[in-house]
């Protein structure tokens, strides 16, 4: 037998599963869409910014082209969730969820970070159509992207975290989340899924029907890794928001560079 390519590993499935930016380019290759999954806070924070109304450039990382981007295209740049002062918005969903930008007259934002916003624009830059999940806004990017797709494959990345030597850490919340997206995806029947797929679907149908008690989800995110330490930073809001399932009816779409609600217009 010839040595498969691991690239292509998931190639037969109309739905496949994998993490962080490596098992994007693995899944995207044909795909309608790839949804990007980054619940502590990438897309949880974009799904509340486009409840808002507002447009979201993705960006890989917070440094001084980050800030020329923002200047060139008239946006607001969120910054480090400690370096936030008054009226500053940041990663934290609880700080756009709070924030009157609209109001303000802004409606762009530009939102870095190393993760979900990085895996975004790589898979943008090939030519991706990226639709951004999170456990507020699971379901209703689930039937939007059904409804599209169609036969036509469908790709699903859990971003992950790092640990301090740079290399993935697989988070349960990003697992959790794509497996909601999952769930709402295979409309009761699963058909076509690679078992990668499966068993994040399956993980989530565990937690949320009960193998945690009355906790379930929110319990889940607020005692995994990266709960605990957004909860010790003293953002404990942030898990609360994360946590919100099914709440959002908003499907960010990147579409010409921007994130904005695949409401507005139509995707073939």
């Amino acid at each position: 037998m010839m040595a498969m390519d691991l690239a292509d590993g998931q190639g037969g499935y109309r739905v496949r599963f994998e993490w962080g930016p490596v098992g994007a380019d693995a899944v995207a290759p044909g795909a309608a869409f790839v949804a990007v999954v980054d619940v502590l806070s990438f897309t949880t924070t974009l799904t509340v910014a486009i409840e808002q109304g507002l447009h979201v450039l993705p960006y890989r990382w917070r440094d001084d082209s980050a800030v020329d981007v923002a200047r060139r295209h008239g946006a607001m740049l969120a910054v480090l969730r400690k370096e936030a002062g008054p009226g500053q918005v940041t990663l934290s969903p609880e700080s756009i969820l709070h924030a009157n930008l609209r109001a303000e007259g802004i409606d762009r934002l530009v939102l870095p970070s190393p993760n979900g916003s990085a895996i975004s624009v790589r898979l943008a830059d090939a030519g991706v159509t990226v639709v951004g999940v999170s456990l507020r806004n699971a379901a209703a990017a689930a039937a939007w992207v059904r409804e599209r797709a169609g036969d036509r494959p469908i790709g699903v990345v859990a971003s992950g975290e790092r640990w301090p030597d740079g290399s993935l850490r697989p988070a349960i919340e990003d697992l959790l989340g794509a497996g909601a997206f999952l769930h709402g995806l295979a409309d009761g029947s699963g058909a076509g899924f690679s078992p990668e797929a499966d068993a994040a679907m399956w993980a989530y149908r565990g937690v949320a029907d009960g193998l945690r008690g009355a906790e379930g989800l929110g319990g889940a995110l607020h005692e995994s890794v990266s709960g605990r330490e957004l909860r010790g930073f003293g953002f404990e809001g942030d898990v609360a928001v994360a946590s919100a399932v099914g709440v959002s009816s908003a499907v960010p779409v990147l579409r010409d560079g921007w994130f904005v609600d695949g409401g507005s217009f139509a995707v073939v």
